[in-house]
């Protein structure tokens, strides 16, 4: 997810308030004014007593040559490096990311210069660093970076069978986001492929619909984030990051809001998505849904071989819910 931080210096309270309000993750600040700024809201601080601190987790470092692109690329890699270019110049910010690969950020004036920053290279940098007393500008900016999504390859998977198990533990996620038809959560019995779950979005004759939630599958299950990782659906819990995706592969980031667990019925849903084995336990009620290739829900209880849902594969083996390249096999 990229980060937006925004510039307070000098100090402007005015600033502050906005730069909260429109969910920056951090406002860099003149040293010794972290104390006044959490009195308003919690966000990071940026100057030598913050959370943040300038020569021990970020250096702002002035790009006007070759030699001050050589100083950015030599910094330790675990620190975040902020590029204020003093010749506005793309070519010097295509190198870094080139040569560090991550924790690159560019300080901008205006939300152009944010979107053009977070474009680049197709990746983008990491994040950028606002300086503006435009409090209007701030907004643009920050619906810009939240707007940034992944975007997640979808197949058609086959239904190649649905088999009836015993009671077992299930979770309902519940976000603190509303979602629509189309969408719902990638889960999966295993990290080599997920089915797309539908949200309880539709409305239905049993239950009122509960468009924050998706039913998503048995404790064990994987569910894809943001960034590649895979979580548990066991230890997620309220505050926790994750990944909501569109039968059109675009995605957005939403928090939990709390995880509820309880004994229910459970199914065993088997697909082949491209060759790919796909398989997960949900739970055995009408209102619990895949999705069509067309964007529309399925029932799990309709399904029958040779039905087509969506899914996603993933290649590589997992390490604490990282990808790594290594022979793993579950079944």
């Amino acid at each position: 997810m990229k980060k937006m931080w925004v510039s307070v210096v000098p100090y402007k309270k005015e600033i502050v308030i906005a730069a909260l309000e429109s969910g920056a993750e951090a406002v860099v600040l003149p040293d010794g004014k972290s104390e006044t700024v959490r009195r308003f809201g919690k966000i990071k601080t940026v100057e030598k007593t913050g959370d943040i601190r300038p020569g021990e987790n970020v250096e702002f470092i002035d790009i006007e040559t070759k030699g001050d692109e050589d100083k950015a690329a030599a910094v330790p890699a675990d620190r975040i490096v902020v590029l204020r270019m003093l010749n506005w110049t793309v070519i010097p910010i295509e190198n870094l990311l080139a040569r560090r690969g991550k924790n690159v950020m560019v300080q901008v004036e205006n939300s152009e210069q944010a979107r053009l920053m977070v474009e680049i290279l197709e990746k983008g940098v990491d994040g950028v660093v606002l300086n503006t007393n435009d409090i209007n500008e701030i907004k643009k900016t920050a619906e810009i970076i939240q707007g940034i999504t992944e975007k997640i390859t979808l197949v058609t998977a086959t239904i190649t069978q649905t088999k009836q198990l015993g009671m077992g533990d299930r979770c309902c996620l519940d976000t603190c986001t509303q979602m629509g038809l189309g969408e719902g959560m990638l889960v999966g019995n295993t990290a080599g492929g997920f089915f797309l779950v539908h949200s309880e979005s539709i409305e239905n004759p049993y239950v009122a619909s509960r468009p924050f939630r998706v039913n998503a599958g048995a404790v064990h299950a994987y569910t894809l984030s943001a960034g590649g990782k895979t979580k548990y659906l066991a230890d997620l819990k309220a505050g926790d990051e994750v990944m909501i995706v569109g039968s059109d592969g675009k995605s957005q980031i939403a928090y939990l809001g709390r995880n509820k667990i309880e004994k229910r019925p459970m199914l065993l849903i088997e697909a082949d998505a491209e060759g790919t084995a796909v398989s997960l336990v949900m739970q055995n009620a009408e209102t619990i849904r895949l999705v069509h290739p067309d964007g529309n829900a399925i029932s799990v209880t309709k399904l029958k071989p040779a039905d087509k849902v969506l899914a996603h594969i993933e290649k590589a083996g997992r390490h604490f819910g990282m990808k790594v390249d290594e022979t793993l096999i579950e079944r």
